[in-house]
């Protein structure tokens, strides 16, 4: 049985509003537990999957080591997102932090990403979000909190009027719940290094090809990949990979640093660009 924890927290409304429509849309049953004086909610409507709903009194980004107070294999963290344009949009990502850690989890550490079910989430995103006019992207690793099991983000964003708004809250439910149905075999797990923090290399490779991206690091986080942090983004990609997809374009002035590094860990690499015949 897979054990799958989905966090919110009291002090985001994209969350709650996720969390509601979770318990509306879906036969989520009230269990006897509580956590942090909040119920905690059950769904066994998927086989061999329970999933658990968890609502905390904390800012999720700095929620450190959740996974050592609730029982899960995989956590799913629906959260708000921000951008300085307020641009309405839906995000997924993985999380940890390829330098400093000004925003949660710990400096120059990564957390456990599972490949197959980023994939599913975005793809799943794109399916249900297709009518509206936000953007669908998946970010590139980063933030809080520090945690040692599978975990990814699921956002809402930009401001007070995306995160409260109903139908928001219900295609993120929607998208969570077809992700963890889905189970994604053929899939090639891979790390990504290169491009934007809005990675578009990241979208076209997760619906354009088989490949399943674990963590991404892009073109601002370049300056700290060194052998000890790239073994992280591969080591802490689940399944394990065997491939790094090089965003050629968007490697700026590191390419040969990082060629260098994959040749010296023997490393197997390929530019998307290949990959997707741009």
């Amino acid at each position: 049985m897979l054990h799958i924890a989905i966090i919110s927290s009291s002090k985001d409304p994209a969350g709650v509003n996720i969390r509601d429509n979770l318990t509306e849309l879906f036969d989520f049953k009230k269990t006897n537990e509580n956590f942090e004086g909040n119920d905690v909610f059950e769904f066994n409507g998927i086989k061999n999957k329970t999933i658990k709903l968890y609502l905390i009194n904390e800012d999720l980004i700095f929620a450190e080591n959740i996974d050592k107070k609730i029982h899960a294999d995989i956590l799913i963290f629906a959260s708000k997102h921000r951008s300085k344009e307020n641009t309405p949009s839906f995000t997924v990502h993985p999380i940890g932090n390829f330098g400093d850690a000004d925003f949660g989890g710990e400096e120059k550490k990564l957390c456990p990403s599972s490949a197959v079910l980023l994939k599913n989430l975005f793809v799943e995103l794109n399916k249900n979000a297709k009518q509206t006019n936000y953007e669908l992207t998946i970010e590139a690793t980063h933030h809080g909190p520090y945690v040692e099991k599978p975990a990814v983000f699921v956002e809402i964003g930009s401001a007070e009027t995306e995160w409260n708004g109903k139908e928001n809250g219900m295609i993120i439910a929607n998208t969570i719940i077809n992700a963890i149905e889905k189970e994604g075999i053929n899939y090639i797990s891979c790390s990504l290094v290169g491009g934007g923090h809005y990675n578009q290399a990241a979208n076209k490779i997760m619906l354009r090809t088989n490949y399943a991206v674990g963590h991404i690091c892009p073109k601002y986080a370049l300056e700290y990949l060194n052998e000890e942090i790239i073994m992280q983004a591969i080591n802490k990609t689940i399944p394990k990979p065997n491939i790094v997809l090089l965003d050629w374009k968007g490697l700026s002035m590191h390419k040969q640093k990082i060629v260098d590094l994959l040749e010296k860990l023997n490393f197997k690499y390929e530019r998307i660009q290949n990959i997707l015949k741009i």
